[in-house]
């Protein structure tokens, strides 16, 4: 199979895209064509316990439209986070540098599924510029929040 042949799924929240995604979203495309999931609204709020920023569907549009992915869909509702990894059927499963996934156990979680899915993990973060993560951003917003009241008038 080649390497443009090959489905490589990225996952997350994809809340305020940053370059950080972009770096990830990249790199995955040099591995094959890319499938995006989009992470519901409910899952972000039962695994960070916070709603993202941008809804799920804003969300969705954003990421189906950088320049990299094949498609996008969004995850499922539920905590059976790999529900959708059976109905992508990826060849490479690409992680983040900052998910939080234990690579071993998702390899025999995938496996028992009857799964084999290569799990691959992008180990750098991307540091290229100050803003790089959504909690950064976040972080930047509310430190220079009285610059922006004039907004809520």
């Amino acid at each position: 199979m080649s390497e443009k042949s090959k489905k490589v799924m990225v996952a997350g929240v994809f809340d305020i895209i940053h370059p950080g995604h972009i770096h990830l979203i990249s790199k995955a495309s040099e591995l094959g064509n890319v499938v995006v999931v989009v992470a519901r609204d409910s899952t972000v709020e039962r695994i960070k316990g916070r709603k993202p920023i941008v809804p799920e569907e804003q969300r969705l549009e954003v990421v189906k439209n950088i320049k990299y992915v094949s498609s996008a869909v969004l995850g499922h509702e539920g905590e059976d986070m790999l529900k959708i990894v059976e109905e992508i059927k990826p060849d490479i499963i690409l992680l983040g540098p900052d998910q939080n996934f234990n690579e071993e156990k998702l390899k025999r979680d995938l496996e028992a599924r009857g799964l084999k899915i290569e799990v691959l993990r992008l180990h750098e973060p991307y540091r290229a510029h100050k803003l790089c993560s959504t909690s950064k951003i976040i972080k930047e917003i509310i430190t220079r929040s009285k610059e922006f009241e004039f907004l809520l008038k």
